[in-house]
């Protein structure tokens, strides 16, 4: 059991090797069964070490017997692996719906989506920001040819642009490293979080440098304003099983911020503690409101998804921009809520896309869906969870963020902006319902297909979550306080990673 924290990122990176060999590449359906057997392993391995590390504690995994902060380590603590069963359990769910066609579309799905699972993995337990570079790039490169497979036109436009905003992304974060390593001399997180209140004057505005390139990087992975222009094009053009898979991307650049600017420039780091908070709020509340737009000018589905993306993402940071324990643990719940029901919509609007022909998911007239009871049922859990409408996950999420506003002034102007998203999206998931469901053009064709049960397997698995966060949100909530407390905690998320170490 020693070695279960490096299970999630040495799964899919062996299964992933595996499937670009004989006999597995040449064989679709030996693919399907490989990929769907890997993920299966990858969620019960995750599955265990969430358990592992309530029970006993946070597990250090130092490479090599490399002790921090000379060595490459992998924390597995209650926020980490959090995540780290979210993506698995969204990646297995996803590849049941893919496996039903979408991965033929191109060459080389399965094993890119694995390279994918495993840099999201990556980054969520890596406790070195420069290894959270690596694996950054690692679920990147995997990204852009997810994005392009199946080829046409809007997707490679998508991608170039996509793989552009990227690249410069990724310049800048070397850039901020080099900057921090240089000041502290060290880019262990823990290590960091020790010596950055310790910084003297001059080398101070440095790594205020350092830590502000980094912001932008992560802002841009986390579509914060004004660097989320990039999102609603890219998600709606990828194929849905991709789609639904980046729905956990921008939460990779929300869990960096919180990792770097709770544990390393938190309270305790002196000239530079709560750097990002005048940056996070106004950004965050105009993200809110950018998105809020997004979902009133939307014309079909896919977009107006992405558009509920980037609300989640505002709403996030606004939680990170908070910077307390109530906050955070309110932004933990939030997530897996809105990443889940966020991916359930994608692909349920690509399976309605189908059955509607030309008009694929556009809002206007159509002709009916073959099945348009459980189409319906399924759209209406997803639309009243993501507007935050009781008795569904996103009320207890929003209620929750509200809640956590610790003034009048930001109550005041944080509560307006939920709230009017909620309403934006309340009204257009409203006419969107009415039009693809009661507006038709004639009779239904011959030529649409049902959904397959696998498909709509896939789709339940995700959109069930919010009625199980809603049942179990006593758990839930628990989990994520203490989870919350640990990322605060500066003597858990700092000494206690650093052996030999005393405050």
């Amino acid at each position: 059991m020693q070695h279960l924290s490096i299970l999630p990122i040495l799964i899919p990176l062996i299964f992933g090797a595996a499937l670009l060999l004989p006999p597995l590449s040449k064989h679709i359906q030996r693919q399907r069964i490989a990929a769907v057997i890997g993920l299966f392993l990858l969620l019960v391995s995750a599955c265990f070490l969430l358990f592992q590390v309530q029970t006993q504690g946070v597990h250090l995994y130092a490479l090599g017997e490399w002790q921090p902060p000379f060595g490459i380590v992998l924390v597995a603590d209650p926020v980490s692996v959090l995540l780290v069963a979210l993506t698995s359990f969204l990646a297995f769910s996803v590849m049941l719906y893919a496996m039903n066609g979408q991965d033929k579309n191109g060459a080389y799905f399965h094993p890119l989506f694995m390279f994918q699972v495993m840099g999201i993995n990556g980054a969520f337990l890596t406790g070195d920001i420069f290894n959270l570079f690596v694996f950054f790039e690692v679920l990147l490169i995997a990204s852009y040819a997810l994005l392009i497979h199946g080829g046409g036109k809007q997707r490679t436009q998508a991608t170039v642009h996509y793989v552009i905003l990227n690249l410069v992304g990724s310049s800048l974060f070397l850039f901020g490293l080099g900057i921090i390593y240089g000041t502290l001399g060290t880019l262990n997180m823990a290590d960091l979080a020790v010596k950055v209140g310790q910084l003297q004057a001059e080398n101070a505005t440095l790594a205020k440098t350092g830590a502000l390139l980094l912001l932008v990087v992560f802002g841009l992975k986390a579509a914060m304003l004004p660097l989320h222009f990039w999102l609603p094009k890219t998600y709606s053009s990828a194929s849905a099983p991709v789609a639904a898979l980046f729905a956990i991307m921008t939460k990779v650049g929300i869990y960096s911020i919180f990792r770097v600017y709770t544990v390393i420039f938190g309270e305790h780091a002196g000239e530079l503690a709560n750097i990002a908070t005048p940056w996070l709020w106004p950004l965050s509340l105009l993200t809110i409101a950018i998105g809020a737009i997004g979902i009133l000018a939307s014309p079909n589905l896919k977009i107006l998804t992405a558009n509920l993306v980037i609300v989640s993402s505002g709403s996030l940071l606004a939680c990170a921009a908070i910077s307390s324990e109530v906050a955070t643990s309110a932004a933990l719940y939030y997530l897996v809520h809105s990443t889940l029901v966020s991916a359930g919509l994608f692909l349920l609007a690509d399976i309605m896309a189908r059955q509607r022909g030309k008009a694929e998911d556009r809002f206007v007239r159509s002709r009916p869906f073959v099945q348009p009871k459980t189409l319906g049922i399924l759209f209406a859990v997803g639309a009243l969870s993501i507007i935050g409408m009781p008795p569904f996950s996103g009320f207890i999420g929003k209620v929750m963020i509200l809640q956590a506003t610790q003034s009048f002034a930001a109550s005041l102007w944080l509560w307006p902006l939920i709230l009017l998203g909620s309403l934006a999206a309340l009204i257009t998931l409203s006419r969107a319902g009415t039009t693809l469901f009661w507006r038709h053009n004639g009779n239904l064709s011959t030529e649409s297909e049902a959904a397959k049960p696998l498909e709509l397997t896939a789709v339940v698995l995700l959109l069930l979550a919010s009625p199980i966060l809603v049942i179990f949100a006593g758990d839930v909530t628990a989990y994520t306080q203490n989870a919350a407390h640990y990322l605060h905690d500066f003597q858990l998320s700092a000494y206690n990673l650093l052996p030999g170490v005393t405050p």
